[in-house]
């Protein structure tokens, strides 16, 4: 997958809905947030990523300290300043090489995986927007399959996040199975806690499991990055479905 190319692409998306929506339009999926909120923390992310990337840097930024993170307050000239950030990042990525190590929230990764990091983030936030404001929202398979799996990815920092709260208990397990034509096993994920263990764990695959849901992959993206309840879509629950409650409530990130 293109990710540069998605990148910029998602990122213009988000920006044509905050082109039409109004700025104090509340966000259902992140509360207390509008519409303009919700634009600026993504684009300032966009810009945040970049300068770690750019200085290399061993640990977390300030949100405070990121050059250029305030938007214009005009509409036209906030949104390229949004289509802008997303170019910084690949430009960072670019000029320090894909590969050279910088600080992520799972630790010290090659500079590239900030660009997966930031689409998956401009495909969430841009759900966010489209759901407010009433319009369907529509990703591509590849994307959304991708999406499921990067959140995955995720799963360390959000295990450490909620340390006290495990999302699964001892033993338990949770699949998740995209019923879309052409995926083949990339449209599988098993995610468990192996039996005596304080880790949780994923991969690719068929088997039974404590849970299982069933559905399309852009319905399965979207509960699975806690944006609609499964109630509200056409996916099938197998097996406890308090378990993938648990889960929904513990994995925020």
């Amino acid at each position: 997958m293109d990710y540069a190319a998605a990148l910029l692409a998602q990122t213009r998306a988000f920006g044509e809905l905050f082109r039409v929506g109004d700025p104090e339009l509340a966000i259902p999926t992140c509360p207390e947030w509008n519409l303009n909120q919700l634009f600026r923390h993504f684009g300032r992310g966009n810009r945040w990523s970049a300068q770690i990337v750019a200085d290399q840097m061993d640990g977390p930024l300030d949100p405070r300290e990121v050059a250029g993170g305030k938007p214009p307050a005009e509409t036209t000239a906030a949104i390229d300043w949004l289509n802008d950030g997303a170019q910084v990042v690949l430009d960072a990525v670019a000029k320090t090489g894909p590969d050279t190590p910088v600080w992520t929230f799972l630790g010290p990764r090659p500079a590239s995986w900030w660009v997966r990091r930031r689409l998956h983030e401009a495909t969430v936030h841009r759900a966010d927007a489209a759901l407010a404001l009433g319009g369907e929202f529509t990703l591509a398979l590849e994307l959304a399959a991708d999406g499921i799996g990067e959140l995955l990815d995720l799963l360390p920092a959000v295990v450490a996040r909620n340390a006290d709260a495990l999302p699964l208990a001892d033993g338990q397990s949770v699949h998740l199975h995209a019923t879309d034509d052409g995926l083949g096993s990339a449209g599988e994920w098993t995610i468990g806690r192996p039996t005596g263990t304080d880790t949780v764990r994923w991969a690719h695959e068929h088997g039974k499991a404590t849970v299982a849901l069933r559905g399309c992959a852009r319905d399965l993206f979207l509960v699975a990055t806690r944006r609609v309840p499964v109630a509200d879509t056409d996916i099938t629950v197998f097996g406890d479905a308090a378990v993938w409650q648990k889960w929904v409530e513990h994995t925020a990130f």
